[in-house]
């Protein structure tokens, strides 16, 4: 849980009351502290064969360790091979893949940042080309394959039904999780995170717009709740204690029916019995007539609810691009990490440049200090 600092925000009644800190201070998750508050974001690279990371990997995500950052989480990475988006995602449902991660972590950590990875599972939205490539599901013969999901509802109108999953495909999903997490531990990681955003099958779960279930797994808020915290539970129960455990959540679907804030605030309160340390609160991507008020730092209010009324530490992330703004995040009290993604794309060394600009100790490695006036 978060370090003891001086609390400046006050919660509701029966909330934990969560200290708050700078932009640039440390952070402790168990054993396990990050030298700031910044995080880069899980971003899909699409550039693997087989789910084997390769030296894109490597270079991509050592050069934001570099760049600053306290906490380096690598992109969705598939617990199945059925489970990837798209065919070039990177994957862990092999031990084979352990070794080329493994170099990767070294590179993070070695670098002063936390090494973390986000394992997930698509669900409907498997078996996509890549953006580049258009995006779309991909058919049988040009290398596709058989999506599953909480119901047959497919993502979008052309696509394949997913095939429902079964109580034996779901405890499988729930084990592959737990295996990859082993892998993860192995590979080098401190950090690992569930993914049950995006629409992908967690969330897929999590929503009455994408489960119609009528057994345990659908239904109610408890039911629909069921899978994330029974890989929630499995995933934790190969963690060592010192290592951080993480979820990643949809905050709303922005959709009429959908999952709500409500649910995100009860949900977070469910998880942290569970041994989850931080949830970081991202928003939509279930269906596609989603309306999302796309404007900086818009998914910051579901952090702040998670962390003011669930009195559970949250990440905020989305739009967030000026060290101002995200120094007011964390020293507001609305989220304990802000987690960037595009801006760290445009700039592997903002961390740097955000600790100069408001004067906070200088980030800049030896090997760079030549270039810091």
């Amino acid at each position: 849980m978060p370090p003891a600092t001086t609390a400046i925000a006050t919660p509701p009644a029966g909330a934990d009351i969560i200290p708050v800190a700078s932009l640039f201070d440390p952070i402790t998750f168990r054993g396990i502290t990050s030298r700031n508050r910044i995080a880069v974001s899980p971003m899909c690279q699409y550039s693997s064969t087989d789910g084997f990371a390769t030296d894109w990997h490597l270079i991509h995500l050592g050069s934001r360790a570099v760049g600053g950052a306290g906490i380096v989480i690598a992109e969705a990475t598939a617990v199945t091979a059925d489970g990837r988006i798209s065919p070039g995602d990177l994957g862990i449902w092999s031990d084979e893949h352990v070794d080329p991660l493994a170099r990767v972590t070294r590179a993070i950590r070695d670098h002063g940042a936390v090494a973390g990875i986000q394992l997930a599972h698509a669900g409907r939205k498997a078996s996509s080309a890549r953006p580049w490539d258009g995006g779309h599901q991909l058919a049988f013969e040009h290398g596709g394959w058989q999506t599953v999901g909480p119901s047959p509802v497919p993502f979008h109108d052309k696509d394949r039904a997913p095939s429902e999953l079964n109580a034996v495909g779901i405890a499988g999903i729930v084990t592959a999780f737990a295996e990859a997490a082993r892998r993860s531990i192995e590979a080098g990681f401190q950090l690992i995170e569930v993914h049950a955003a995006h629409g992908y099958l967690l969330h897929e779960f999590l929503s009455p717009l994408s489960n119609h279930r009528t057994d345990s797994y659908g239904g109610s808020f408890e039911n629909r709740t069921r899978m994330l915290r029974e890989v929630v539970r499995a995933v934790r129960a190969v963690m060592p204690d010192e290592l951080a455990l993480w979820v990643r959540v949809s905050g709303t679907d922005w959709a009429e029916g959908g999952w709500t804030a409500d649910d995100t605030v009860q949900l977070a309160r469910e998880l942290s019995p569970l041994g989850v340390d931080l949830v970081d609160c991202s928003s939509g991507g279930l269906v596609r007539s989603q309306k999302i008020p796309d404007a900086p730092g818009y998914q910051v209010p579901f952090a702040a609810r998670v962390r003011n009324e669930a009195g559970v530490p949250s990440g905020a992330v989305g739009r967030i691009t000026r060290p101002e703004q995200a120094a007011d995040i964390v020293g507001n009290g609305e989220a304990d990490v802000v987690l960037l993604a595009r801006e760290l794309l445009r700039d592997p060394y903002w961390p740097i440049h955000a600790a100069n600009a408001l004067g906070a100790a200088k980030l800049w490695p030896q090997q760079y200090i030549r270039a810091e006036t």
